[in-house]
């Protein structure tokens, strides 16, 4: 008596698909496979050819700041829709998904924290709510962590990643642009250091506005940084640009940027630099 033979089960195009998603990744510089598990502890730098991937909120927390937290201030903050823009989806829509997605209320978090046990006013655009656009609310929190670091005497540590202004506001998104330099040119009147991480990437608003006013500025390599994008400006002066035009490297090469610093790299970076610009310094008493 034989044995029926079994039918191996049949798997589907999708479902081989999805096997080791979210387990494996390939790297995007070098095209090798690697577990998730590598990347993140490698705070998303690919350990074999040092390739720099997007690093979310909570991850450059977890780099920079002790214990990996900080003291939240304005999170109430969140968009309104002023215009009642719609383009086919309304912009009250876009936000809520926003917010649902990144578990964040607005384009960026601002609070006072903790870098090498040096107190800091720190701010980081979350790039993945509506691309790191700055609105009426972002700019107002910028201008806010500027305003406070003045009084509390801290110096600010800002992480740029953003698209620019926020279409949906208009106008109102524009304003942002000189309402946050004026609070910037007030708290260098309190003689305190500005430290401006441009990350990958830093463009519209944001880049022409506080991005590159910092007393030190830093990017990451490869970053792509700059106002408008590489085929805006070659369609508009009619030439090819140059090769790697608006990168890290190209723009530390024309004098717009201080320094490039790797991401394993950046903290101890970071606290030089503060260790240096605050020496002297005596910090004021917190207002309680």
């Amino acid at each position: 008596m034989s044995w029926p033979e079994k039918t191996p089960p049949t798997i589907d195009a999708s479902e081989k698909r999805s096997l080791g998603a979210g387990v494996f990744r390939l790297c995007d510089g070098c095209g090798q496979t690697l577990t998730a598990g590598e990347f993140a502890a490698a705070f998303e730098v690919c350990p074999l050819c040092g390739h720099h991937h997007k690093l979310d909120a909570e991850g450059w927390r977890r780099l920079l700041l002790d214990d990996g937290e900080f003291e939240a201030w304005d999170a109430h903050l969140e968009p309104g829709d002023p215009l009642r823009f719609s383009d086919g989806r309304s912009y009250r829509d876009r936000v809520a998904a926003s917010q649902k997605k990144t578990n964040a209320r607005e384009a960026i978090e601002v609070g006072r924290a903790k870098i090498a046990g040096r107190p800091v006013a720190f701010g980081a655009f979350v790039f993945a709510f509506m691309g790191g656009s700055m609105g009426s609310v972002a700019g107002e929190k910028v201008t806010r962590l500027f305003e406070r670091a003045t009084s509390e005497g801290l110096p600010v540590v800002l992480l740029q990643a953003s698209g620019g202004a926020r279409m949906q506001e208009g106008i109102l998104s524009l304003m942002q642009m000189a309402k946050s330099v004026a609070a910037l040119e007030r708290f260098r009147k309190a003689h305190l250091p500005f430290l401006s991480v441009l990350r990958h990437p830093t463009t519209g608003g944001v880049a022409a506005s506080f991005a590159f006013l910092g007393d030190v500025n830093l990017a990451e390599p490869k970053a792509l940084i700059g106002f408008a994008g590489a085929r805006v400006i070659e369609n508009t002066i009619r030439q090819t640009l140059p090769p790697e035009f608006q990168r890290s490297e190209f723009l530390i090469e024309h004098g717009m940027l201080d320094v490039i610093v790797p991401r394993g790299e950046i903290k101890a970076k970071i606290t030089s630099l503060l260790s240096h610009l605050m020496s002297g310094r005596r910090p004021l008493a917190r207002p309680r």
